[in-house]
């Protein structure tokens, strides 16, 4: 945290550094932090950080960022919300829960698994303009099956066990060797 001036006057809540979502991995640290110390000293700063790069549409995908983020980038803060929702981190009244904020992210992800090329799979950009559009990669993949399995576990909803299994068929069939445990980093459409 001593890197993070995001809750200070005139810097951006939320952001850290040069990137965006790093953000979300501070945060999903500190979430565990406080679970597991019970020091809430950081808690004002994680969750006004949290609450304001959720975007409009609740999903983490802030008008300020979002022509550039990756779906990895936007991951990260859908697993940190995912986090919150397990360790049941306290939820500012009036905001949407934790648990809606991680439901969202994987939404708008699961929106964007490609079919028409790979037989699957979730690109790294978003854009056709970002120089990764044209490839599918393990940490994107990687994080929505993490979300789905975690989500699935949380709501008992089997729509997100079929979506888990989906990704983690389509992931080794491209990007994992099961039995060597190799991951590819990413493999071009």
């Amino acid at each position: 945290m001593s890197y993070y001036t995001g809750n200070q006057t005139g810097q951006i809540p939320g952001k850290i550094n040069h990137t965006w979502w790093e953000g979300g991995v501070l945060f999903d640290t500190m979430i565990r932090y406080w679970y597991f110390t019970d020091d809430a000293s950081n808690n004002a700063a994680v969750s006004q950080g949290m609450y304001h790069q959720r975007g409009a549409g609740n999903d983490y995908m802030p008008s300020n960022w979002s022509s550039y983020i990756a779906n990895d980038d936007q991951m990260a803060w859908g697993l940190a919300a995912m986090t919150a929702a397990e360790l049941n981190y306290p939820e500012d009244a009036g905001m949407p829960s934790w648990v809606d904020l991680a439901e969202r992210v994987f939404d708008v992800q699961a929106a964007r698994w490609d079919n028409n090329t790979c037989s699957g799979g979730l690109r790294w950009q978003l854009w056709p303009y970002q120089a990764g559009y044209a490839m599918k990669n393990a940490m994107s993949n990687g994080g929505l099956f993490q979300l789905a399995a975690r989500l699935a576990r949380y709501t008992n909803n089997q729509t997100y066990v079929d979506w888990a299994n989906t990704i983690w068929d389509w992931s080794t069939s491209h990007l994992v060797q099961e039995g060597s445990w190799n991951v590819a980093d990413s493999t071009n459409t």
